[in-house]
C-alpha cells in the first residue's frame, strides 16, 4: 500500500497556519462531526464524566480590537464584503404560494442557539414542512448503525491504524494531546484521523451536554416537527454526509488533527467567538476570524480549495437542488448549517438563481 505523505514539523510557520485553517473548518461543520461522534460514543462516551462542564474561551475578535484595530478593521471590511453574511433567518417568497422560512443553525447544543431568532418560533408552528440537512438524526441507534454499516468511510481497512501514517514525533504529540482529553490512542487508532479530529474539536461543555442526552439545534427543530406531526424532510443521508468527509485526502486530515491538538485551548476561544458571531448574526465575519487566529501567508494550501470546494460548495448545491420542489409547494421551514447560506454560491444565492425572493428576516 503506497503511503500518504506526513506532516513535516519543518513546515513554514504560514502553511501551519493554513493546516490550522483547516481544523477550524471542522470546527464550523459540526453537523457532520457530530454524526461522526455518533459513532465514537459508542466507544468512550459511556465512560465520560456525564457531569456538566462550563463553557470557556474569550471572544478573540474583543481582544484584537483592543490590540490590533487596523487587523480587526480590515476583517470587518472583508467580513461586510461577504454577499448575504448579516442575518441567520431569511424569509422565502414567490408569486401564488405560501412563504417559506430558512434558518441558518448552528451545530450545538448551546441553550442560546436553541432558543432561535425571535421571529423564528412563529414561522416554525405555522409551517406544514420542516426541512434540515439529515432527517436521520432524529434516531440516534438507527443512524449509528447506518454508519457501522460503512466502516470503509470511518476506519482504517487492513488491520492499518492511524501511527502507520506518522512520523514517530507527530505520534507522541497525538498520543499526548488525546491522552490529555482521556482518550487512549490505542482505543481510536483504527479511526480515519478526521474522526478523531471531529471529537476532540468539540469543547467539554458540547461533549459534557451531549453525554447527557442534549441535542443539538437541528436535531431538536426535527424532533419537534416529528413531535407536533409536521413533514420532516432531509436534504442530505449522513452517509452522503460522511463520504464527502471521507473523499478529502488522509494527508489533509493528518495535519488538521494533529493542528487541532497542537491549538489547544485556543480551540475554545474559537468556538465562544464563532457562537457569538451565530448569536449576533454576523456570519460573514465567521470565516474571516478563523483566518485570523494564526497569521496567513502564500504557501500553497495543500487541499484547503479541495475542502471548501467538497464540503461547503458542492453540498449547497445539493441542498438548493433537493430543497427547490419542498419550496415550491410553500409553508416550509428550512434549517441548515449557518455557513451555507452566505457567498456567492451560498443557499441564499441559490435559491434567489431559482426563482425564489429571498429577503432577511431577524
Amino acid at each position: 500500500m503506497t503511503a500518504f505523505a506526513r506532516p513535516d514539523r519543518n513546515l513554514p510557520r504560514n502553511l501551519l497556519a493554513r493546516v490550522a485553517d483547516d481544523t477550524l473548518w471542522l470546527i464550523a461543520l459540526l453537523h457532520v462531526v457530530l454524526a461522526a461522534s455518533l459513532v465514537v460514543a459508542l466507544f468512550f462516551v459511556a465512560e465520560a464524566d456525564a457531569q456538566e462542564a462550563e463553557c470557556g474561551g474569550s471572544n478573540v475578535l474583543t481582544a484584537l480590537a483592543k490590540t490590533d484595530p487596523t487587523k480587526f478593521a480590515t476583517l470587518e471590511a472583508e467580513a461586510a464584503a461577504v454577499p448575504n453574511g448579516k442575518g441567520i433567518f431569511w424569509k422565502i417568497e414567490k408569486d401564488g404560494i405560501a412563504a417559506s422560512w430558512l434558518l441558518g443553525t448552528m451545530h450545538v447544543t448551546d441553550p442560546r442557539v436553541l432558543a432561535l431568532p425571535a421571529e423564528a418560533p412563529a414561522a416554525f408552528a405555522a409551517a406544514s414542512t420542516v426541512i434540515v440537512e439529515s432527517d436521520e438524526i432524529v434516531d440516534e441507534k438507527k443512524s449509528a448503525a447506518a454508519i457501522l454499516m460503512r466502516p470503509d468511510l470511518t476506519m482504517f481497512p487492513d488491520n492499518k491504524t492511524i501511527a502507520d501514517f506518522l512520523k514517530p514525533s507527530d505520534r507522541e504529540q497525538l498520543e499526548a494531546g488525546l491522552k490529555a482529553r482521556g482518550i487512549p490512542l490505542t482505543l481510536v487508532a483504527r479511526m480515519k484521523p478526521w474522526m478523531i479530529a471531529s471529537f476532540v474539536a468539540l469543547p467539554a461543555c458540547e461533549i459534557s451536554r451531549k453525554a447527557t442526552g442534549a441535542s443539538f439545534l437541528d436535531k431538536k427543530i426535527a424532533e419537534d416537527a416529528v413531535s407536533q406531526g409536521k413533514t420532516l424532510k432531509g436534504l442530505e443521508t449522513l452517509i452522503e454526509q460522511l463520504a464527502a468527509m471521507d473523499s478529502l485526502p488522509t494527508e489533509l486530515h493528518l495535519r488538521a488533527l494533529i493542528e487541532t491538538l497542537a491549538l489547544g485551548k485556543t480551540i475554545d476561544d474559537v468556538f465562544a467567538t464563532m457562537t457569538d458571531l451565530y448569536l449576533s448574526g454576523d456570519t460573514g465575519m465567521i470565516m474571516p476570524m478563523m483566518r485570523s487566529v494564526s497569521d496567513k501567508g502564500t504557501a500553497e494550501d495543500f487541499g484547503y480549495a479541495d475542502f471548501e470546494q467538497r464540503i461547503i460548495v458542492d453540498r449547497n448545491k445539493t441542498m438548493a437542488t433537493r430543497a427547490e420542489p419542498i419550496l415550491k409547494d410553500g409553508g416550509a421551514f428550512m434549517a441548515v448549517g449557518a455557513l451555507h447560506l452566505p457567498g456567492k454560491e451560498g443557499l441564499v444565492e441559490l435559491l434567489r438563481a431559482q426563482g425564489f425572493t429571498v429577503t432577511r428576516a431577524n
